[in-house]
């Protein structure tokens, strides 16, 4: 049996409002390989994942303009089988429910902040991994 520690590269949608954010999670995703589209608020995401059909979308909740669980929602109409991962807060009550929200409505998985570059590549991988086909899997 052989195994192989090859990655599949993506390409990841980034949605957050926070700069800091954006470019820490692109450099972590980018380092791994992926190709990291971003953009700064919900609407603009919308519009990415309309012409980009990324194969995973990384989005904050709290944002101007359009915040993430609207975001969340839109996506996953028009794109069912839509890889979401939900990010907020800092651990305050009001996030922690916010993602409980966003996974309710359709998030895949959603992480806490502030998270670790590992944690997020792990989730990342888990999910590409769970939903990737048979004959795509290691």
């Amino acid at each position: 049996m052989s195994f192989t520690t090859e990655r599949l590269a993506m390409n990841i949608l980034v949605i957050d409002d926070d700069d800091r954010i954006r470019r820490m999670v692109a450099k972590v995703l980018s380092a791994d390989g992926h190709q990291v589209t971003c953009v700064d608020n919900g609407i603009a995401g919308v519009a990415a994942h309309r012409r980009d059909n990324p194969d995973v979308v990384v989005t904050d909740i709290i944002m101007p303009e359009q915040e993430g669980i609207e975001t969340i929602v839109t996506i996953r109409r028009e794109r069912p089988e839509a890889k979401i991962i939900a990010i907020s807060g800092g651990g305050r009550m009001a996030d922690i429910e916010l993602l409980r929200m966003a996974r309710l409505l359709g998030a895949d998985d959603v992480i806490a902040k502030p998270f670790r570059a590992e944690e997020l590549r792990r989730r990342v991988r888990a999910l590409a991994e769970y939903h990737a086909p048979l004959d795509a899997r290691a």
